[in-house]
């Protein structure tokens, strides 16, 4: 996928607060408004509410996500801001309202966790957050109140608790970019001195907000996957070594399996996330089935089960010795047997024995070949 489409696909993930709103698009907090309260859990297990951040003269809440490519451009950017002003009693807090139950796999493909309360508690502590992660997914009482339009999108209040600016961060979505308009920065150096903010709302660009009436959408997309046609070929040495040299210019995520094989049965379905999450990346899963060649047709009805429409293929001969040694030399035959294949054919991960799915869906988003942001 070249630099085009990659950009079209992220657009089609992040609708921005450019066009027009969705019909359950809350009206967004007005300047000078007063700051509605909450009351929401946060990934350290306590509850906050505007009174726990009495003691700062000026609060900035930033609605944002885990999953967002453009929200995860800007978590080092809002950290920085936080630590910049923290001695100057500015207080920077982050809530993600998404419903979790709303967020299709297909927008999930520039990220390793979606947006429930136990995946923001495991993304605060891989990306080190010093300022408060709170949850409104169940109700999203409070981004009804405040009416985010896209994530991320700030609004930051003086100490009176009115609205002194809402909207973007700065300019550059990008982390290596340079911004030329640092908005929310320039909005809280002139509160702090004193004066009017000189921009005091401006677009927001992201993704869009994930409200729960989306949820129907969740049962469409899996509806969809059952339509896709499922099919299984046959492969032989030549046609194995020519997959592990990866020819292509995707990463390509390799899994041998047997339907007699417990653990390739049980892991199987989070082969499938994962394929239904990157497939519009530069990346592709392929399952190879190391089942003799007469029993093509119980493991297409397996993958069929499993709305598996990816490529599959099943191995020509019953000699499983040739199988292993075409797959990975290196390889000692247990199955299941995965590897992790740049474009080129270097392998960056091999695991003989079910994967950590967790740990498989950060190796191939951090990978170069997809990456965090477009």
């Amino acid at each position: 996928m070249r630099a085009f489409p990659k950009l079209l696909f992220a657009i089609a993930l992040c609708v921005t607060g450019f066009g027009s709103f969705a019909a359950d698009q809350p009206e967004t907090l007005k300047i000078g408004a007063q700051a509605p309260d909450f009351n929401l859990l946060g990934v350290d297990g306590k509850r906050y509410s505007l009174k726990s951040f009495a003691g700062a003269d000026i609060l900035a809440i930033v609605f944002t996500c885990n999953h967002c490519p453009t929200a995860q451009a800007y978590e080092e950017r809002i950290k920085k801001l936080t630590a910049d002003y923290k001695a100057k009693k500015v207080a920077v807090i982050a809530i993600s309202s998404n419903d979790p139950k709303a967020i299709l796999l297909d927008e999930l493909g520039y990220t390793d966790m979606s947006d429930t309360y136990a995946e923001m508690k495991l993304r605060a502590k891989d990306m080190a957050y010093n300022f408060p992660y709170l949850y409104d997914g169940d109700d999203q009482k409070i981004a009804l109140a405040y009416g985010p339009v896209a994530t991320p999108h700030i609004f930051i209040f003086d100490k009176a608790r009115k609205l002194q600016y809402n909207g973007r961060i700065d300019d550059v979505e990008k982390p290596t970019g340079t911004p030329k308009n640092i908005d929310a920065r320039n909005a809280i150096e002139a509160m702090l001195a004193g004066k009017p903010v000189p921009v005091p709302a401006t677009k927001t660009f992201g993704c869009s907000m994930k409200w729960a009436a989306k949820e129907d959408n969740v049962k469409k997309e899996q509806t969809a996957w059952a339509k896709e046609p499922v099919t299984l070929e046959t492969i032989d040495e030549a046609g194995l070594k020519e997959l592990i040299q990866n020819q292509s210019d995707k990463l390509r995520l390799i899994n041998v399996w047997a339907t007699w094989c417990g653990p390739c049965v049980t892991e199987f379905p989070d082969f499938m996330v994962m394929h239904h999450m990157y497939r519009r990346r530069d990346f592709e899963f392929i399952s190879i089935s190391a089942d003799n060649p007469d029993k093509k047709d119980k493991a297409l009805k397996f993958l069929q089960g499993k709305f598996a429409s990816n490529k599959n293929y099943i191995f020509n001969v019953e000699d499983k010795y040739k199988l292993i040694e075409a797959v990975d030399p290196k390889w000692q035959g247990a199955l299941p047997y995965t590897i992790l294949v740049e474009p080129g054919g270097k392998i960056v991960y091999s695991q003989q024995g079910p994967i950590d799915p967790a740990k498989m869906k950060k190796l191939i988003v951090e990978n170069k070949y997809v990456g965090r942001y477009y």
